[in-house]
């Protein structure tokens, strides 16, 4: 099997309802591709992710049911889901720490103030933004409204909004996963049809883990694309400033 390049990747990638149930798909290809997934573009490099790769029957079938049966879910021969992990921060923020300190023990060029920088925003401001609670957020809502109207501010600062943050980083990289997976002529539907509770307690989740989406993978079937692939007018989402 041959791999695409990227263009003809996302060319290739449709949302496929069904699955062909007499071909496998290789379960170290499917992890490769995750591994792409993290090599996504995410906020503030805190990477506030996991991915689940379902492989046994049992499993699938469980992850399946969770899914309502839908076609998508009921043929697929794998299934990748990426969990948001916003609670993970102080320990993201600690590895990056330590990656900052590591690197800068390996350079030549030994420059403190730019590592001092670095530490002092994953220490001092990040700390700030995803430990806020509901009550703290509002108050810093509303005073950044007014230190707006005056100058260019920071505006997402609720708690509501990092999550926000933290589930488009999570997107980025699922989006990261797709395009590998048809680069190497596998098929996926994303789906949010699902009891999030439910595949929660299957993965054995924390509560404050949330689902992002559930990955059916396989190979496709020419029923499993549901006619010709529409896009409105790209002049009606392209503009030029």
């Amino acid at each position: 099997m041959s791999e695409k390049k990227v263009s003809e990747a996302i060319e290739y990638r449709r949302s496929v309802r069904i699955f062909d149930r007499e071909k496998e798909i290789d379960v170290a290809i499917v992890k490769k591709c995750i591994e792409h997934a993290t090599l996504a573009p995410n906020s503030s490099n805190l990477q506030l992710w996991e991915f689940y790769h379902i492989t046994s029957n049992e499993e699938i079938k469980k992850i399946a049911k969770a899914c309502f049966n839908q076609p998508a879910a009921k043929t697929a021969k794998q299934f990748v889901i990426p969990v948001v992990r916003k609670d993970l921060w102080k320990r993201r923020i600690a590895s990056n720490v330590a990656f900052i300190e590591s690197e800068f023990e390996k350079s030549d060029s030994k420059d403190k103030k730019k590592t001092k920088g670095a530490i002092s925003y994953y220490q001092k401001i990040l700390p700030k933004i995803y430990g806020v609670g509901n009550f703290k957020g509002w108050i810093n809502h509303f005073s950044t409204f007014f230190k707006g109207l005056n100058k260019v501010v920071y505006r997402q600062v609720k708690k509501s909004d990092m999550r926000v943050v933290v589930h488009k980083s999570t997107a980025l990289a699922a989006q990261n996963f797709l395009v590998s997976m048809a680069g190497n002529g596998y098929d996926s539907c994303t789906m949010e049809g699902f009891d999030s509770l439910r595949i929660k307690k299957i993965l054995d989740l924390p509560p404050a883990a949330e689902i992002s989406m559930v990955i059916g993978c396989g190979i496709r079937t020419k029923e499993g694309i549901y006619g010709p692939q529409f896009r409105v007018p790209f002049d009606e989402v392209y503009f030029q400033k």
